[in-house]
C-alpha cells in the first residue's frame, strides 16, 4: 500500500473510531460529547449524517414540548419554571432554545439565556442555543438534528423555545408533539393573533402574565374562536393561565401537557399525523440531498454564478435559468 494510500485508509479509519467512540458517549449521557456532536451539525461536517445515522435508532423516547409566541410573551421565563417543575418530579430536561441570529457575529443572541443560567450547573439538565442563520418559521434548520442527539442521549422532556417571529412562526409542528402557544393580555389586537397560522397549531393556550386587567377578554375571546373550530383528532385545546415570573400556574400547564401527551397516544389520528410529518421531513432531506449532488457536478456552480448575473441584469428570467441548468444534469 503506498503512502497516499496508507494516509487516507488511516483518516478513515480515525474518522471511523472518533464516531464510534462519540456515539457511545451520547448513548451514555456524556454532555460534553452532546455538546461536541451538536458544534459538528451546525458547521455541517461532513461526520454529522453518518453520527446522525448512527444516533437515529436510540431515539423516541423523549417528549418534545414546543413553546412558541409572539416576542415579549415571557417565553424563556416559561421554559425557566417548567424545568425546575419536571426536574421536581426527577425527570431529565434538555432545551433547545432557537434565538434571533445577529447581524455582526451571525451567531446566536442569547439575552434570554440568562433566565435560564440557575439550571447551568444541573447535570439532568442540557440546555442548547442556536441562531436562525436565516431559516425561516421560528426554528434553525438543524433543530430537528439537535433534537435527536437530545433524545438519543436519555432525556425525558426536550423544550423547544421558538425564536418568537410573528404570524407565520408554525414550523415548530414538524418537530413537537406537543405545542404550546404563549400568548399576553393587552398585546396589540389579540383578534388579529387568533386568525394568524400560528393559532391552528395549538395543543394548549398559555395565557402567560395573567395578572394583566385583559385577561378575562382575552380568555372569552378565545374561547370563542375556540369553539368555531372542531381538530380533526376530536381534541380541544386547553388554556392554562400563567404567571411565569412567580411560577404560579405551571404545574397546572405541565398535567395538561401529561394529558395531551396521553391523548395523542391513544389518538386513531396520530399515527396517520406523525407519518405525514416525518414524510415531510423526508421531502425536505431529499431537496438538501439533491442540491447537494447537484451543486457538486461539473460546471454547475459556475453556471449558478452566470446565471445569477444574467438574472440580476433581467437578461434572463429566473425559472428559465433554472430550466437551462436542470436540462444539463
Amino acid at each position: 500500500m503506498s503512502n497516499l494510500a496508507l494516509g487516507i485508509w488511516q483518516s478513515e479509519f480515525d474518522n471511523l473510531e472518533f464516531l464510534m467512540s462519540l456515539t457511545e458517549e451520547i448513548l451514555s449521557g456524556n454532555s460534553r460529547a452532546m455538546a461536541r456532536a451538536m458544534t459538528l451539525i451546525e458547521n455541517e461536517s461532513g461526520s454529522a449524517r453518518e453520527l446522525l445515522k448512527s444516533l437515529f435508532r436510540k431515539t423516541g423516547g423523549a417528549l418534545v414540548v414546543g413553546i412558541t409566541g409572539a416576542p415579549g410573551s415571557g417565553k424563556s421565563t416559561l421554559v425557566d419554571v417548567m424545568i425546575q417543575e419536571y426536574r421536581s418530579q426527577g425527570k431529565k430536561v434538555g432545551i433547545v432554545a432557537v434565538d434571533p441570529t445577529s447581524p455582526f457575529s451571525g451567531g446566536a443572541i442569547m439575552a434570554d439565556r440568562v433566565r435560564m443560567s440557575r439550571h447551568y450547573t444541573d447535570e439532568g439538565v442540557f440546555i442548547r442555543s442556536m441562531a436562525t442563520r436565516g431559516h425561516l418559521g421560528g426554528l434553525a434548520r438543524t433543530t430537528e438534528k439537535m433534537i435527536t442527539v437530545l433524545d438519543s442521549g436519555g432525556f425525558d422532556l426536550i423544550l423547544v423555545e421558538t425564536v418568537g417571529v410573528g404570524q407565520d412562526e408554525v414550523e415548530i409542528v414538524r418537530v413537537a408533539d406537543v405545542c404550546l402557544v404563549v400568548l399576553v393580555p393587552g398585546m396589540g389586537d389579540d383578534l388579529q393573533a387568533f386568525k394568524a397560522g400560528i393559532m391552528e397549531i395549538a395543543d394548549i393556550f398559555v395565557l402567560n402574565k395573567s395578572d394583566q386587567p385583559l385577561v378575562e377578554k382575552v380568555q372569552r375571546e378565545l374561547e370563542s374562536v375556540l369553539s368555531l373550530a372542531t381538530r380533526g383528532d376530536g381534541w380541544t385545546p386547553a388554556i392554562v393561565r400563567t404567571i411565569a415570573t412567580e411560577g404560579q400556574g405551571v404545574r397546572d400547564l405541565v398535567q395538561q401537557v401529561d394529558l395531551f401527551n396521553q391523548f395523542r397516544r391513544s389518538s386513531l389520528d396520530w399515527g396517520a399525523r406523525r407519518r405525514q410529518i416525518v414524510e415531510d421531513n423526508l421531502r425536505e432531506l431529499l431537496k438538501e440531498r439533491l442540491l447537494e449532488k447537484a451543486i457538486q457536478q461539473n460546471a454547475v456552480w459556475d453556471k449558478l454564478q452566470a446565471a445569477s448575473v444574467a438574472v440580476s441584469e433581467r437578461k434572463i428570467d429566473p425559472y428559465s435559468a433554472i430550466d437551462n441548468i436542470v436540462e444539463g444534469l
